[in-house]
């Protein structure tokens, strides 16, 4: 028995998921889910209307940097419980009393920001193939349209997933030189081609305000949104443990580097393309309804354009097949506990590809349902977005609220922060609680129907519900996380496994 199996054992667990992913596949699964050239280019328009070119290339580094502090406090939690639970699971140990509500309510959170999250992903990946087909084909960007790519993207993820983690760590593993290689291709592209560019004044120093707020503390702070969204979906690292070899070491090194490369890559992606913009208004309004494809085609001409518009493109499929991965295992882990409706069916495992293919369903029916009001919300997509941060970075702040708690009880594992444990983890606090008010406020005036923020009503519905689960039912059989058996009933169960 490895030292990764001694360990899963310990924390209560069969290896019942193929360990088969190296440390840089669980790095390339973050990074992945991450994806700057998805998250900062489907919300690029959002942020020009939301502070413009100051707060999207200030905003990038300061919110990476307070993004740096959570991922690291959530690596050293991850280190000593490296388990596919994750976040839920650590709540659960590390309560001082009541476990089993902390381990509820953060994996609640946690469900409801990995669904968001997905949805975000494909949602994204759907506007910018949508864009490429009118530019191609004339297939119109309409809110139907959309839906419908939306949705074949989520079957595809789901199928892909279906095959086995070996055929989606491959991807993964792809997925980063795609990144990392698509960045330069597209900013070299940005850089040499155009015949004019902005000065450096309006890139670094430009405030836009099309948001009809008068306040520009507010709108600044609602721009903030462009990066604090993109960096999320690192938590995959931890989700993924259980199929990764040297989990207690891997598992923190992915959140922490996953975070660190995107903060530089996206970082020069970002200031590139804003660099390269020709017309403001005319990228805003333009008829593929996706300002950074306009900037494409006016920078670098038609052609040229599609050519970048299929490389970002391709990255927003490599991080929502990710994404869905990640979704998936977590929903797995909870489900395998008993704490979500119907969790025996969530919690089976397809004896082939040793991968939980019903918990893969899921993950990708539930964020097409959340994608949904888009056909009569046209600010749906940047609500998804907020619904992710807000249940992601709870369920993130959670356990390092309570490892603050333990002090010197808390037992680290191989990859500790040491004495720099504490203030890391106040600094992640207090950062999350201001992202959590401040992404739920209103961001744009007049508040209308078809404007209004929905993200607390989604907050507030899976809040309402899983309080009123606990109360009413689950706080008299929910326990935490379950132990499976003796050290001989978890040898059966692989043994089983093996057998089929």
């Amino acid at each position: 028995m490895t030292d990764d199996e001694q360990r899963l054992h310990q924390l209560g667990y069969a290896q019942e998921l193929s360990r088969t992913m190296s440390g840089f596949s669980n790095f390339a699964v973050s990074f992945t889910i991450i994806s700057i050239l998805s998250g900062c280019l489907t919300l690029y328009g959002f942020g020009m209307n939301t502070g413009g070119p100051a707060m999207i290339v200030w905003g990038w580094p300061f919110v990476g940097l307070m993004t740096l502090f959570v991922g690291l406090a959530m690596a050293e939690v991850c280190s000593s419980y490296p388990t596919a639970g994750g976040l839920y699971y650590w709540a659960a140990k590390l309560a001082p009393s009541n476990g089993a509500a902390w381990a509820w309510f953060t994996g609640w959170f946690n469900f409801l920001g990995q669904v968001a999250v997905t949805a975000g992903i494909d949602f994204g990946a759907a506007f910018f193939l949508n864009a490429f087909l009118d530019l191609q084909f004339g297939f119109s960007a309409t809110p139907g349209h959309t839906i419908l790519l939306f949705g074949i993207i989520l079957l595809v993820h789901a199928l892909l997933n279906s095959l086995g983690v070996k055929l989606v760590a491959r991807l993964n593993d792809i997925s980063v030189w795609w990144h990392i290689v698509g960045v330069l291709f597209i900013v070299g592209a940005l850089v040499l081609l155009p015949d004019n560019h902005q000065s450096a004044g309006f890139v670094f120093g430009h405030f836009v305000n099309n948001t009809g707020w008068e306040s520009t503390f507010y709108v600044g702070m609602l721009g903030l949104l462009l990066a604090q969204y993109t960096f999320t979906g690192y938590d995959a690292s931890a989700h993924m443990t259980e199929e990764t070899h040297d989990a207690a070491r891997s598992g923190p090194r992915g959140i922490v580097m996953s975070i660190l490369v995107s903060l530089g890559a996206g970082w020069v992606l970002l200031i590139g393309l804003t660099f390269a913009i020709q017309s403001y208004d005319g990228a805003l309004e333009s008829g593929t309804g996706v300002p950074p494809a306009q900037i494409f085609i006016d920078a670098v001409g038609l052609t040229m354009g599609k050519v970048l518009l299929l490389v970002v493109i391709g990255a927003q499929l490599f991080c929502g097949m990710a994404s869905v991965t990640a979704n998936s295992r977590m929903i797995y882990a909870f489900s395998r506990d008993g704490a979500l409706p119907g969790s025996s069916f969530w919690h089976k495992i397809n004896p082939k590809t040793r991968t939980p293919t019903n918990a893969i369903w899921l993950a990708a029916g539930g964020a097409f349902v959340l994608g949904l009001p888009y056909l009569w919300n046209t600010t749906a997509y940047t609500a998804v977005t907020s619904i992710a941060v807000i249940g992601l970075y709870i369920a993130y702040v959670l356990p390092t609220l309570l490892r603050l708690a333990q002090g010197k009880n808390f037992k680290p594992g191989p990859w500790s922060l040491g004495r720099w444990s504490r203030p890391i983890g106040i600094i992640a606090i207090i950062w999350v609680a201001f992202i959590t008010v401040l992404f739920m406020l209103p961001q744009v005036s007049p508040v209308t129907g078809s404007t209004f923020n929905y993200t607390p009503i989604a907050v507030l519905v899976v809040l309402g519900f899983a309080s009123a689960y606990w109360f009413l039912s689950a706080r008299r059989w929910f326990t935490g996380p379950k132990v499976q058996g003796s050290e001989a009933e978890l040898a059966a169960i692989e043994r089983d496994l093996d057998v089929i």
